[in-house]
C-alpha cells in the first residue's frame, strides 16, 4: 500500500528534525528547501508541514508550509516566499544552509487532497504560492502515469513570478491532456498573447471542464483570491461541494 492509497495512520503527529539535502532559488522572492526526514510515512499531495524554529533563548516560532514534493520521492520540499519583515521566512531564506537541521512535524490536513486514486478530471486554480500543493498533485499526476484530464490556471504578478515555471511549461508541452494558462496580473511581455489581469469568470469557464464532467477542483491563494475564485465558480454552475480551497493571509512570515 503506497501513500495514496490510504491515509498514513497517525494519532499524534510528533514534531521531528529533518536535514536540508538542498535549497534552490525559484524566484527572486521563494525557494524550495528540500528535507531530508529522519523518518517519514508517507503524505497526500496537497498536505503540509509546520516548521518550528527555536532561538537561543528558548523563543519559539512556528510556521506552516505546503508540501510541493509527490509522494513517490523520499526528500520533501518546502517552497517558501519571503514575507517582509517575517521572521521565520527571512530565517529559512537568509541563513539556512544545507546540512542544518531543520524540526517539523507532519503531515497534515485531510480536507484539500487528491491522488490518481481519487480519479478526475482536476480544476486547479493557483494565485502566487498558492502553486505549491497543486504542484504535488501535479508532479504526483505525472510520476504515476496518470492520464487523467487536468487543468491550472495560474495567477501571477508576471512571468518572473511564476514558481516552477519551467517544470510547469515542460508539463504542459509534453501532455496533452494538461491544460496550462497563465494570468498574468502586473507585467506582460511585449508579445504576451495570452490572458492579462485578473482571473475572471469568462477564462473560468473557457478553461474549465464542464460541470457534467463533474471535475475536482482545488483553489489556493491569498484569502481575497480564493473567495473571489470559489464564489466565481458558483456562479459558473459548479457543485460548491466539489470546490477544495486552501488559503493563506497575513502572518508574522
Amino acid at each position: 500500500m503506497t501513500a495514496t492509497d490510504a491515509l498514513p495512520q497517525q494519532p499524534r503527529i510528533a514534531w521531528q528534525t529533518g536535514r536540508v539535502h538542498a535549497i534552490l532559488d525559484e524566484t527572486s522572492r521563494v525557494k524550495s528547501i528540500i528535507l531530508e526526514p529522519a523518518t517519514w510515512s508517507g503524505h497526500w499531495p496537497g498536505q503540509h508541514v509546520d516548521i518550528r524554529l527555536t532561538a537561543e533563548d528558548g523563543y519559539q516560532a512556528e510556521r506552516s508550509y505546503s508540501i510541493a514534493s509527490p509522494p513517490e520521492e523520499k526528500l520533501l520540499t518546502l517552497t517558501v516566499e519571503r514575507v517582509d519583515g517575517g521572521e521565520v521566512s527571512s530565517y529559512l531564506l537568509d541563513e539556512l544552509r544545507v546540512g542544518d537541521a531543520l524540526e517539523f512535524r507532519g503531515p497534515i490536513g485531510r480536507h484539500f487532497i487528491w491522488s490518481r486514486t481519487r480519479g478526475g478530471p482536476i480544476f486547479l486554480v493557483a494565485g502566487g504560492t498558492g502553486i505549491t500543493p497543486l504542484m504535488a498533485m501535479l508532479r504526483h499526476r505525472r510520476r504515476s502515469l496518470a492520464h487523467t484530464p487536468a487543468s491550472l490556471i495560474y495567477s501571477v504578478r508576471s512571468l518572473a513570478d511564476a514558481v516552477y515555471r519551467d517544470e510547469l511549461d515542460a508539463m504542459a508541452q509534453d501532455d496533452r491532456d494538461l491544460r496550462l494558462v497563465y494570468a498574468l496580473t502586473r507585467e506582460q511581455p511585449s508579445n504576451w498573447s495570452g490572458h492579462w489581469g485578473r482571473v475572471n469568470e469568462m477564462l473560468l469557464a473557457n478553461n474549465s471542464f464542464a460541470r457534467e464532467h463533474d471535475p475536482s477542483i482545488f483553489v489556493c491563494g491569498p484569502t481575497g483570491f480564493v473567495e473571489s475564485i470559489s464564489s466565481m465558480l458558483v456562479k459558473l454552475g459548479f457543485d460548491p461541494f466539489s470546490i477544495k480551497t486552501e488559503r493563506f493571509g497575513p502572518s508574522g512570515g
